[in-house]
């Protein structure tokens, strides 16, 4: 390598605004499509970290609070017909069930047990997809920014190619930048995609607990009414 394409290649600018200021619109495209998807899955992820967290706080307090021997009814009465946290919602949609299901002469009609278990059943499949909700997002960004990056970095290879045979140079001031520039594409995909895909897998399987804490409560709930129907 003589020493004026040695000085060349040092006067270049690498930092990572100039590589993207030098990029072609097309890599330039990807980049932002893929810092877009990067933004957007964390405020996903701390979103869902605190409505999990959330979540585990209501359920902690409200378990308490039904284990505490506390009539049901007093219990009910307290929450309100506008219940805020998640087991309390599926409590309440369980006990209002539960009220509908008498008769004015105080006997129950018949069926009862099934309809409070399905009542239950449709508030945790309500809670359910509010948890869920956005977790698709990050599995489409960990899945396939990665390859979005591949293609940008392709595109910048091409571009390079290209470059290289209109000056007819292959010396490092000609194929450096635009290779660096195309790689740039490649790690901005994997700096999107990496995080999506490990707080996709913790966060699904935070929102299987929950989700399964809250079935647990709905059958042991559905027991204790079902004693009563029993008695």
């Amino acid at each position: 390598m003589n020493t004026d394409t040695l000085a060349m290649a040092q006067e270049i600018d690498f930092s990572m605004f100039a590589l993207f200021a030098r990029a072609t619109l097309t890599v330039k495209i990807v980049m932002l499509m893929l810092m877009v998807m990067s933004f957007w899955s964390w405020a996903i992820i701390i979103q869902k970290h605190i409505l999990l967290r959330k979540a585990r706080g209501e359920a902690s307090i409200f378990d308490r609070a039904f284990w505490s021997g506390e009539p049901l009814d007093e219990l009910y009465e307290k929450i309100g017909p506008d219940p805020q946290g998640q087991s309390e919602k599926i409590f309440a949609a369980g006990m209002l069930e539960w009220r509908r299901s008498h008769k004015q002469d105080g006997g129950l009609i018949a069926g009862a047990q099934s309809r409070i278990d399905r009542a239950m059943n449709v508030a945790i499949a309500r809670e359910s997809e509010v948890l869920n909700r956005g977790l698709s997002f990050l599995a489409t960004t960990g899945s396939t920014a990665t390859f979005i990056g591949l293609f940008g970095t392709v595109w910048g290879i091409k571009h390079s190619f290209e470059q290289i045979a209109i000056s007819q140079n292959t010396s490092l001031a000609v194929v450096a930048p635009g290779i660096a520039e195309a790689l740039l594409a490649t790690g901005v995909g994997l700096v999107a995609a990496i995080p999506a895909a490990v707080f996709y897998n913790k966060l699904s399987a935070d929102n299987d607990r929950v989700i399964g804490g809250y079935e647990s409560f709905a059958d042991e709930f559905a027991t204790i009414l079902s004693r009563q129907l029993d008695s």
